[in-house]
């Protein structure tokens, strides 16, 4: 069932990037020599320990910082879904009205893309809460709302990063299972930024492990899962902590 193994990945394509930052009196180097292919319509975690550059890299596959040296090629009309750690709701604007941001944004507010928001709040149970604002949702329901908002401009990719950290464990185990089979129903390729690895591994295809500072490529494992199985169920399987216990070891630790 489960299958450890290099990863051959093939949307989007990192070849020998690094990052250097340079301050007033030195040079940064955040990562080194990264190349990773991701596969289409899987869930990549990566993982590693804190400042390893986990979120550099999500920031330079958007391009919201530029490379160093190295390449990272891409469809050119591939639309990124970018969620972080904070939901960044605006607490003035109602449900719907947030669910709708990032389409008012792009200037594509239509009767087609309201309709197919209004579809994803009443699919993914906030339909009733549409007029309601932020505050008076609970931490798991705020999750979805920011999720059902970065799926509204309907992306070729998502990206995670820690999109669940705020959140207590019980409700994010529960949160885990909803955004689990949202992107498995709507086939959106995903990279997740995690630090938990009983998170990574129950919500993963694939797996990539960071070395501390400068962050390089340490290690990959593929999983073989059954699609249906959801995390909540995943955790309970006998491999978990064997291979949570691998993954453990092969973690930087300070």
């Amino acid at each position: 069932m489960l299958t450890i193994k290099t990863l051959f990945m093939n949307l989007i394509n990192i070849r020998n990037l690094t990052k250097i930052y340079h301050t007033t009196t030195k040079e940064i180097k955040a990562l080194e020599n990264i190349s990773i292919d991701i596969e289409d319509n899987k869930i990549t975690s990566i993982i590693g320990p804190s400042g390893c550059g986990k979120s550099t890299l999500l920031n330079l596959i958007t391009k919201i910082e530029s490379t160093s040296t190295g390449t990272i090629r891409n469809n050119k009309d591939l639309i990124i879904g970018y969620m972080m750690q904070t939901d960044a709701l605006l607490p003035w604007m109602s449900v719907f009205d947030n669910a709708m941001l990032g389409l008012k944004l792009q200037k594509n507010i239509n009767d087609e893309t309201k309709c197919y928001v209004i579809n994803l709040l009443k699919k993914y149970d906030l339909y009733e809460f549409k007029d309601e604002y932020p505050n008076n949702l609970s931490g798991g329901m705020r999750q979805r709302l920011a999720l059902i908002r970065t799926l509204a401009i309907k992306p070729n990719i998502l990206l995670l990063d820690e999109p669940f950290s705020k959140l207590d464990v019980e409700t994010r185990k529960n949160i885990t299972d909803d955004v689990y089979k949202i992107i498995k129903e709507l086939n959106i390729t995903t990279i997740l930024i995690t630090h938990d690895i009983e998170e990574a591994i129950s919500l993963s295809d694939n797996i990539i492990i960071l070395s501390k500072r400068p962050g390089s490529v340490k290690c990959a494992y593929k999983l073989n899962y059954d699609e249906v199985t959801v995390p909540s169920e995943r955790r309970k399987e006998g491999f978990f902590s064997k291979l949570y216990e691998n993954i453990w070891s092969n973690i930087d630790h300070d």
